[in-house]
C-alpha cells in the first residue's frame, strides 16, 4: 500500500469561463490557459494548503468549478 503524499502535486483545475491572463499573478504561479470549450484550465505544483488557498480565490470570484485534477509530472530532463 502506498502512502498519501503530502508534498506538492501537479494539479489541473478547470472552471466555466476565460480568465484574462493578468489574474495569472493572483493565483501564485498556476499557469492560466483558455480552452476551446469556453473553459480556463489553470495548471501548477502545489502543497495541499496552497491548492485549497487556489480553489478559495475561484469561489471568491465565484466561478464555476468543473473539476480538480491530480496530472502527471512532467517527465524529468535529467539524464540521472
Amino acid at each position: 500500500m502506498t502512502q498519501p503524499s503530502h508534498g506538492p502535486g501537479r494539479y489541473e483545475i478547470r472552471v466555466k469561463g476565460h480568465l484574462d491572463a493578468r489574474w495569472a499573478a493572483w493565483f501564485d504561479g498556476f499557469a492560466l490557459t483558455s480552452a476551446s470549450d469556453g473553459s480556463t484550465v489553470l495548471a501548477g505544483r502545489a502543497h495541499p494548503a496552497r491548492l485549497h488557498g487556489v480553489l478559495r480565490k475561484l469561489g471568491d470570484l465565484g466561478l464555476p468549478l468543473v473539476s480538480v485534477t491530480p496530472a502527471a509530472d512532467e517527465p524529468s530532463t535529467d539524464p540521472r
